[in-house]
């Protein structure tokens, strides 16, 4: 039972932590364009390719 002392302030402690990282996260703009680093993931080869393809034709 002194253990709930002890451990219910940290999990306050980490909840607040946990909100305070989510709206900095939502602040500073994580949150805006969600599509555009997913196609960067799948499609970032093929640009890679098509760019040193263009460099050895200079």
């Amino acid at each position: 039972m002194d253990s709930l002392y002890f451990l219910i302030p940290i999990a306050v402690v980490f909840v607040a932590l946990a909100i305070k990282v989510f709206f900095w996260a939502v602040n500073n703009g994580q949150y805006d364009d969600l599509e555009t680093e997913g196609r960067r993931i799948l499609f970032e080869d093929d640009l890679q390719a098509s760019s040193t393809k263009t460099e050895e034709k200079e």
